[in-house]
């Protein structure tokens, strides 16, 4: 019988509450008012340059695979291209990644990223399912992609955030993480080039995070999300790192998105590759709970992966919008032109009231840096001084709104 007072109280998952209320929806409660000009958002990485016109093209032409489910481990075609870029792209030994069984498909790398730690991270490695049992540990920079942090939680292993500092280069340092934190270490999460610094990871870095991950055991996820969006130099990859280090792929996983590199943000295909003992596990766990790709999409990725001529234009687009900045903003609020990205990291001494002043003034929505880090045990937050702004709009808005920039703060 159905009671007519109010509905029992539904349970929800409390590590939610350990978390927090996410970043855009801290920054829409900051913002709430509104703006003090015609608004530009600058807040999220959501690229604005036009698709390539090939998408449309074979999203027609594919048409008829709207009606079949496609498979969760992709088609041949899609797993072939994803392996002969990465191939290409950093001169890897013929083999090294089977397409087979080194990669898979994702809906978008934020996806994979979030259900790695479900795989990676069981019972304790540090006694087991005892009743006295720590939990996994799982390294994130600091600051960092959100995501990291969901995925560490809600898989119920304990983050540990390391900073990534301009001292430091902007990148964390997981040796400086204590042995008994390391022993634990089911996980690390590395972003290269950096979100939301830019910094790149060289190869003795990335060689060095590798061989911490195979002396403690744990596998090491490298996001390389951002790595076609550069400014001089393509950046180093882990995959070649580990090449050179001989050992094949062990503890290691790489991250891949077409969002940047070719614009679609919509279109939600990445894939993952690496070590083919996590890689097995991972297409059981996505045979439950994963999002297959639809096959008109795939066919669009393997397209997209086999070309880089509308990279390059891709990448032309960044660097002028990076001259612009350093035009107008540079010298100022510790501008520094990044190796990786597409973000300014502006040091504005405070992030959040910068960015508040930003949206009255001018109406520029920028992200408060803090949003994107947790306060350290020292009480510090690594991310509290600065804002990040995301130039993805075309030359035009860029000019008008770095200006703007500039004489509001």
């Amino acid at each position: 019988m159905f009671s007519s007072g109010h509905p029992s109280p539904v349970a929800l998952n409390g590590r939610l509450d350990q978390l927090g209320d996410y970043t855009f929806t801290r920054l829409a409660a900051l913002l709430k008012d509104p703006p003090g000009d015609e608004p530009t958002i600058m807040s999220i990485g959501e690229p604005q340059h036009p698709a390539p016109p090939m998408v449309a093209e074979i999203l027609a032409r594919e048409a008829a695979g709207w009606g079949r489910y496609p498979p969760m481990a992709g088609t041949p075609a899609f797993r072939a291209a994803a392996a002969a870029w990465l191939g290409r792209r950093y001169g890897l030994p013929e083999g090294l990644v089977d397409p087979a069984t080194n990669l898979l498909p994702l809906a978008g790398t934020r996806e994979g990223l979030y259900l790695i730690a479900q795989v990676t991270c069981g019972e304790s490695k540090i006694g087991g399912e005892r009743a006295d049992a720590r939990p996994p540990v799982v390294l994130l920079p600091n600051p960092f992609y959100q995501v990291y942090a969901g995925a560490a939680v809600l898989a119920g292993a304990e983050p540990i955030y390391v900073p990534g500092t301009r001292e430091g280069g902007f990148l964390p340092d997981f040796s400086q993480v204590p042995a008994d934190a390391l022993e634990r270490t089911a996980l690390a999460f590395l972003c290269t080039p950096a979100n939301p610094q830019g910094a790149v990871a060289s190869t003795v870095q990335l060689q060095e995070a590798i061989a911490l991950a195979r002396r403690h055991g744990y596998t090491l996820a490298v996001d390389e999300c951002y790595s076609e969006i550069y400014d001089k130099a393509p950046p180093s990859g882990a995959l070649a790192a580990a090449a050179e280090m001989g050992g094949g792929l062990d503890n290691l996983l790489v991250f891949h998105s077409l969002s940047k590199r070719s614009s679609v943000p919509g279109l939600r295909v990445g894939f993952v590759a690496g070590d083919a003992r996590v890689i097995a596990a991972f297409q059981r766990l996505r045979s439950y709970g994963g999002a297959s790709v639809p096959l008109p999409m795939l066919a669009v990725a393997a397209a997209l992966w086999q070309d880089e001529t509308h990279v390059e234009a891709n990448r032309a687009l960044y660097r002028a919008k990076f001259d612009l900045a350093e035009q107008i903003i540079g010298g100022r609020f510790g501008f520094y032109r990044p190796a990786g990205g597409f973000y300014l990291w502006l040091d504005v001494g405070d992030g959040e009231r910068a960015a508040a002043r930003l949206w009255r003034a001018a109406g520029i929505r920028t992200l408060p840096g803090g949003y994107l880090a947790r306060t350290q045990a020292d009480g510090t937050n690594p991310g509290a001084r600065y804002i990040r702004v995301a130039l993805v709009h075309d030359l035009a808005t860029t000019r008008r709104a770095l200006t703007r920039i500039a004489e509001a703060l």
